[in-house]
């Protein structure tokens, strides 16, 4: 089914920076659609415990600009889409927009999770960085938005149950994806970034040691509604007395393809070995890095608050990991402090602190320019960052390179503005016709 309809701005991920854009937008009067991949807006931030260096709630900032987004009268929200193409023509865009079946209709799903409830399939939860457990049919988390439920169709064993205890008459087990062919007048690509696997760097065995996590897992750990309400690690559900921090783990190694620096890795690992620290007054920490690099504004002073705490920062390159009988994992690292040497400490849990890569590659979707990291490039070194190679195309956030959340949102109110700007220089002002009906006369 193909169908045609009309908004001013199309914004591609619906994380912090997406969610900013699209509030800043609408507030100027131009009707927005955000289209997220995930069956919930909020990113990569809506999952972390607190931010730093400020140690904020993150939830606390980004569900308000979650509700915000989705209650405002000029911003129109699809999740669990993706954008298959964006094609320029006659100075406006043509997009094509492939809504993913739920196998739940969302005009009828009323959030009350009944089915969740009854559904008697136990899968591996990928918001909580599968260390706790969600039922086949399920909301992705308590504050997602839309409350809508969603069938992993993959895992369902069809036993029914769901659909004859939903009081909406919502689930649709035949549910097909619906292609929407949609016009704007400008693009906003705000589609972040994704770690690097566990097994990019195979003598780390990230992908086979139980005890050895990345950081988004620990982030869950750290939330009060984490999956297991504290911090525990996860073979044996033991408090660990000692933890371990790898820096660079994938990062500023040409080796594996990732010669950048992703920016966030060293603050992250301070923030989380400070939380862990409050949750586990007991616990030892040590973060192994090559260097510290704090470049924000109060980042210096938040790494000397972990140092003053009793956090131990050795500098020194981690050479492999292993692990004992009882899955603590042993690492290997030569110490290059004084005189070098190469030590082997046991731990009870480890944390890689990846890479940050590209969240979306446009090639084959959009005729945007990316530079050799994967990341999208700005038109000039000294022009806005928003600005893209493609004329009505604007970036924010991590779609351009890894950046830490105050620059995502600072970069958001950019995009906002410059986008803005280039529809009004098609002539197109807030609360008429929409851009794509304005420059296709």
């Amino acid at each position: 089914m193909t169908s045609r309809t009309d908004y001013d701005v199309l914004i591609v991920g619906g994380g912090i920076a997406g969610l900013q854009a699209a509030i800043d937008i609408g507030d100027q009067g131009y009707r927005v659609l955000v289209v997220e991949k995930e069956p919930s807006i909020g990113g990569k931030m809506i999952a972390l415990s607190k931010v730093f260096p400020t140690l904020d709630c993150a939830s606390c900032i980004c569900t308000p600009r979650m509700a915000e987004a989705a209650h405002h009268d000029n911003v129109t929200i699809m999740t669990y889409a993706e954008v298959a193409s964006i094609e320029r023509s006659d100075g406006f865009f043509s997009a094509r927009v492939i809504q993913k079946p739920r196998f739940v209709r969302e005009r009828n799903c009323i959030g009350c999770r009944k089915c969740e409830y009854v559904c008697p399939v136990d899968v591996p939860d990928e918001f909580e960085g599968n260390l706790g457990a969600r039922k086949a049919i399920y909301i992705p988390f308590t504050n997602a938005i839309p409350q809508v439920a969603l069938l992993d169709i993959d895992n369902c064993i069809r036993c029914g149950r769901c659909e004859t205890v939903c009081p909406a008459d919502a689930i649709e087990y035949d549910q097909q994806p619906e292609e929407k062919t949609l016009s704007f007048g400008a693009v906003v690509l705000t589609t972040g970034y994704e770690l690097s696997p566990m097994n990019t760097k195979p003598e780390y065995r990230g992908d086979e040691l139980v005890n050895v996590l990345n950081p988004l897992q620990v982030e869950r750990l750290l939330a009060p509604h984490g999956p297991y309400g504290r911090v525990l690690r996860p073979s044996d559900g033991k408090m660990p007395e000692s933890v371990a921090y790898v820096l660079c783990a994938g990062s500023r190694d040409k080796s594996i393809g990732v010669p950048y620096c992703s920016r966030i890795c060293c603050m992250a690992a301070i923030k989380q070995a400070i939380l862990l620290s409050g949750a586990l007054p007991l616990v030892d920490i040590t973060i192994f890095y090559m260097d510290i690099r704090a470049f924000g504004k109060g980042y210096e002073q938040f790494y000397q608050n972990a140092k003053s705490m009793g956090i131990e920062f050795v500098k020194g390159k981690v050479a492999k990991i292993n692990e004992d009988d009882e899955h603590n994992p042993i690492v290997r690292v030569e110490v290059q402090e004084g005189e070098s040497r190469v030590e082997e400490r046991k731990f009870d849990m480890v944390v890689l602190m990846q890479a940050s890569l590209p969240g979306w590659c446009p090639s084959g979707v959009c005729a945007v320019e990316t530079s050799e990291d994967g990341f999208l490039t700005r038109k000039a070194p000294h022009s806005s960052p928003a600005l893209t190679t493609m004329e009505g195309v604007f970036t924010a956030g991590a779609a351009a390179g890894p950046k830490d959340i105050p620059d995502t949102i600072a970069e958001a109110g950019s995009a906002a503005m410059e986008t803005v700007l280039y529809l009004r220089s098609l002539g197109v002002e807030p609360g008429t016709e929409s851009a794509a009906q304005e420059v296709s006369r």
